[in-house]
């Protein structure tokens, strides 16, 4: 039971669609019929609104954190189970941000929020992804290409890091990022995905 509590309080922060409740107070419409039609950071920054984009990708992130932090600390957990309460909550959170049930389950595509998650298991983890992402993005000029980059890279980074325990949900969870940039993959091989900055 607590395992399925952490997993819906994650679901219930990563499905608040930052991106498009930002764009909408701050006079921009319905941000899924712009650009890209994605809720996230990148077709945030493709409206012009560089502070939007950059406020999107941190309550993106932060909600990931905060699902595996507050999941953590829930009252009577065993030390045992602290760990996987923390991980299903983190699973939760991505499951709510790609798929929120109130935008009938079109959602991001997660990137942003896996790293919170990868922060709230630890920094080490965060940071070796974050540094992938901003490394394959500065390269390839390309957003999703740097997204799809730091995912994968992030159980790799748990293993290495002395946190193997992490390694396979994480796993599962770049497969997930992956799946949602299949559109991007699609663009990318046809040599049509816009450029970091550029207007879709």
């Amino acid at each position: 039971m607590a395992l399925i509590a952490s997993g819906i309080l994650g679901y219930a922060l990563g499905s608040v669609p930052f991106g498009l409740i930002l764009t909408r107070i701050a006079g921009g419409g319905d941000l899924r019929a712009v650009g890209s039609g994605n809720i996230g950071a990148t077709n945030v920054l493709r409206t012009g609104r560089k502070g939007l984009a950059a406020a999107t990708l941190l309550l993106d992130m932060l909600k990931g954190t905060a699902a595996v932090v507050c999941a953590r600390h829930f009252p009577g957990v065993p030390v045992a189970g602290v760990e996987a309460m923390g991980l299903a909550a983190g699973v939760g959170a991505m499951l709510g941000h790609c798929f929120p049930a109130w935008l009938n389950f079109k959602g991001g595509k997660g990137v942003a929020t896996m790293l919170g998650v990868c922060l709230g298991l630890g920094w080490p983890i965060a940071l070796g992804a974050a540094l992938v992402w901003l490394a394959a993005a500065k390269l390839s000029r390309i957003s999703s290409v740097g997204g799809m980059a730091a995912a994968l890279a992030a159980p790799v980074v748990a293993w290495a890091v002395g946190r193997p325990q992490d390694a396979p949900v994480l796993a599962g969870l770049a497969v997930l990022v992956v799946f949602q940039h299949r559109a991007n993959i699609a663009r990318l091989r046809a040599g049509t995905e816009p450029k970091v900055g550029q207007k879709a």
